[in-house]
């Protein structure tokens, strides 16, 4: 089937729209004049390669859309994707590697756009025993697998909390990404039995612990986010680590058995 690609302008409008961005806004954080900009967006005026770059770095549009918007305008595209298994990025893949077993007995993960499961280390397992095999079989969708009744989600203590927590991390990146996977995994997820009642944040805590019922303890973790700092790259710029550290001293005593 042949995949129809709207025009360069069009595409460029959505995405400053998408960053709630006046045609102003963005002229002078790009330091452009709005004409020219408006010309860009209805077409009256095609941008050279450079300026959908400059554009796209403006707007923190996603690499792999920053290749679609290259097409629209008629170029080539500039960034590459690859496996991590191809050798260009053996030193990624290494580094990757080390963070998470550095990271144990805390438990730590390395997931890709769509929240599938890429790598983890040893300390993760013990936490699935009881998760429907299913569930398990790749690819692992780590959002599924934290929020289906079959998965996580009957243990986690505070699953009103963390499912809210976990909803509107989605929802934001669907905002940011416009990827259309992430919109049907958002509705999927929605769908999902909720806890009663529906959590409503007070403000009171410093962060969203996420806590998980273990045989006769409740383990408390904490969550980070780790991303590659300077990617050009497109596996490489959708790639994140979450890593889990104790939030109490129980529970930084149980991982240790991990």
């Amino acid at each position: 089937m042949t995949q129809i690609v709207q025009p360069v302008g069009a595409l460029l409008r959505e995405w400053r729209q998408r960053r709630r961005l006046s045609q102003l806004d963005l002229a002078s954080e790009a330091e452009i004049s709005t004409r020219h900009l408006s010309f860009l967006e209805t077409g009256r005026a095609l941008p050279s390669r450079d300026m959908v770059l400059h554009l796209s770095e403006q707007l923190e549009v996603p690499l792999r859309e920053r290749n679609v918007l290259l097409v629209a305008a008629g170029y080539a595209p500039v960034f590459q994707e690859r496996s991590l298994a191809d050798p260009e990025l053996q030193a990624a893949r290494a580094a990757m590697e080390l963070v998470l077993q550095a990271h144990a007995p805390n438990p730590a993960i390395a997931i890709d756009r769509h929240w599938t499961l890429v790598a983890a280390n040893r300390s993760v397992a013990p936490l699935l025993a009881c998760v429907d095999p299913e569930l398990l079989k790749p690819p692992v969708n780590v959002l599924r697998l934290s929020l289906h009744p079959k998965g996580l989600a009957p243990r986690v203590v505070n699953l009103a909390e963390w499912r809210t927590h976990l909803l509107e991390r989605l929802r934001r990146e669907v905002d940011v990404s416009a990827d259309a996977v992430l919109v049907e995994l958002l509705k999927e997820l929605r769908a999902y039995p909720a806890p009663s009642p529906p959590h409503r944040a007070n403000g009171t805590g410093v962060v969203v612990p996420f806590r998980l019922r273990h045989g006769d303890r409740v383990l408390s973790f904490l969550s980070t986010t780790t991303v590659f700092g300077t990617p050009v790259e497109i596996t490489l710029s959708e790639l994140a680590l979450e890593s889990f550290f104790p939030a109490d001293a129980d529970t930084e005593e149980a991982v240790k058995g991990f």
